[in-house]
């Protein structure tokens, strides 16, 4: 470790100490720009070129990129990556301080040691093993914000570019098995509006709650017809799913219902793209109340996720499966991946935290993982960097 970064276990328990949550209730969400600043402190002394970027759409937010040896025209070079963000926490089902960095039974325990603040310490664990002159292609790191809630921070990314980059490992929480492919998510909103009346009689107004009941017999034989199109082996559920989340309307019983609106989410295999599955639902909403007195408007509730999908054949692919003697695999849960996709980058997930960790009270990182993954990303730097 460089004179100028501090130790492996500090950094760990300065991440863990700082808070940055983001959801998408303003109630629980903060800044994680004292996280970023950590960060930049760390890499600038340790040697590496490091560009924060505070988010447009939330300047009180900001990505970090690190360079680490020399960057050119031509330069193609690996990147570990990252956010900076943890889920808020129920104080009450913690046995152990959240923003404290605890040892205990083999574990350290915190919010974040997962999923996956921890991540940072160990890839610049791994960076300062090589001197940067060392180095034939650049590594970079990078630092993002808000993947747990709107994701502004990787669309940030997809923006601003990142030309320099071929390869990229993104260190979310897979038990050091490499992920190539995961499903995409949407979500999204339904609103019909009719109108009201007496309920003595229904040709008195035109009812909402009964039209969306249409809606919802619709999308279920939408979703028989996407499930039997579509499917993925690689996957627990091999099927794309459709759940119907949240529904609201009317407001008293002897009312016709004016308004009803529907939320639902939509997990896409690889292969399958939102914008196609948003226009195909439009189309049946069209042609379902084209005649009816019933106006219907759809919106998404964010933008949503694409699928990831990394040949098999990728080199970066097939570095980690030789390193760490497993075979890439499909997870459900969704990452920042498929922006670093939409930039040209060949990305893999793989962390040492554990998915089943994530999210959780009492969230930890195995000890006996921490040197394992330096290791390993000490020789995903050999192979792609010298």
């Amino acid at each position: 470790m460089s004179l100028h970064a501090p130790n492996l276990n500090q950094m760990l328990q300065q991440l863990i100490a700082t808070p940055s949550m983001s959801s998408v209730s303003p109630e629980f969400d903060t800044s994680n720009r004292a996280v970023i600043d950590l960060l930049a402190n760390w890499l600038e002394g340790a040697g590496f070129e490091v560009e924060v970027m505070p988010l447009a759409t939330q300047p009180h937010k900001a990505n970090l990129l690190a360079s680490y040896g020399k960057v050119d025209e031509n330069s193609k070079g690996l990147m570990f990556a990252g956010h900076t963000d943890t889920v808020p926490y129920d104080q009450h089902s913690w046995h152990h301080d959240p923003f404290k960095l605890t040892e205990k039974d083999g574990r350290l325990y915190g919010l974040g040691t997962s999923d996956m603040k921890s991540y940072f310490a160990l890839a610049m664990e791994a960076a300062l093993r090589f001197k940067p002159e060392q180095l034939k292609q650049p590594l970079f790191i990078l630092a993002t914000a808000d993947e747990e809630s709107s994701m502004d921070g990787a669309l940030a990314l997809v923006e601003r570019g990142c030309p320099h980059v071929r390869y990229a490992v993104i260190g979310e929480p897979t038990g050091l098995k490499p992920v190539n492919a995961h499903k995409g998510i949407m979500m999204e909103s339904i609103r019909l509006v009719g109108r009201s009346g007496h309920s003595s009689n229904p040709a008195l107004g035109v009812n909402a709650l009964e039209a969306m009941q249409l809606v919802i017999a619709d999308l279920i034989d939408w979703r028989n017809g996407l499930q039997a199109k579509y499917r993925d082996d690689r996957f627990a559920v091999p099927v794309p799913t459709l759940n119907f989340g949240y529904i609201q309307g009317g407001d008293n019983p002897n009312r016709i219902c004016e308004q009803c609106e529907l939320h639902f989410d939509l997990r896409a295999l690889p292969g399958m793209d939102l914008e196609v599955l948003r226009q195909q639902i439009r189309e049946r909403l069209h042609s379902m109340f084209k005649h009816s007195a019933i106006r219907w408007q759809m919106h998404s509730l964010c933008q949503g996720t694409q699928p990831l999908h990394t040949h098999a054949d990728s080199p970066i692919v097939q570095a980690a499966e030789h390193h760490c003697h497993a075979h890439a695999h499909a997870v459900a849960f969704c990452t920042e991946g498929p922006y670093l996709s939409e930039l040209g980058i060949d990305t893999i997930i793989l962390g040492p935290g554990d998915i089943d960790q994530a999210h959780q009270p009492d969230e930890y990182l195995a000890l006996d993982r921490i040197a394992p993954t330096v290791d390993l990303l000490a020789n995903l730097i050999r192979r792609f960097c010298l």
